[in-house]
């Protein structure tokens, strides 16, 4: 069975950037714009991997994702957010609710590997 990704974006040309490369790497891929969209996402098809947003347009990313660890705590959290924020920081005090953290304007291919390398984790 595909690995599930679940892309929490509230920019489309990002949502749709990331659902096509991941599709075509064999990813089960869901896709949201808003953190009021993943409620039901997660309850209808629980995901392996989530990538989302620092901001959203309704919510704050953050206070999403700890939400969501408290029901699939067991679920990796790619941080993926045009914020610039200094990585020892962000797993230094967001450590128990993100896996990994990049910024937007890292190349597509340094993200595919970063979201390989976190399903293979949570895989082994």
């Amino acid at each position: 069975m595909n690995s599930h990704i679940l892309i929490v974006d509230d920019e489309a040309p990002i949502r749709e950037m990331l659902r096509l490369a991941l599709t075509r790497r064999g990813y089960r891929v869901t896709d949201v714009a808003s953190a009021f969209e993943v409620e039901s996402a997660v309850r209808h098809d629980p995901p392996d991997l989530i990538v989302s947003d620092l901001q959203l347009e309704d919510s704050d990313g953050l206070a999403m994702i700890a939400q969501l660890k408290k029901s699939h705590p067991n679920v990796p959290v790619l941080l993926l957010t045009g914020v610039f924020l200094d990585p020892e920081v962000v797993h230094g005090t967001l450590g128990n609710q993100i896996t990994a953290y990049l910024h937007k304007t890292a190349s597509l291919s340094k993200i595919m590997e970063e979201i390989d390398r976190l399903v293979r984790e949570k895989q082994a």
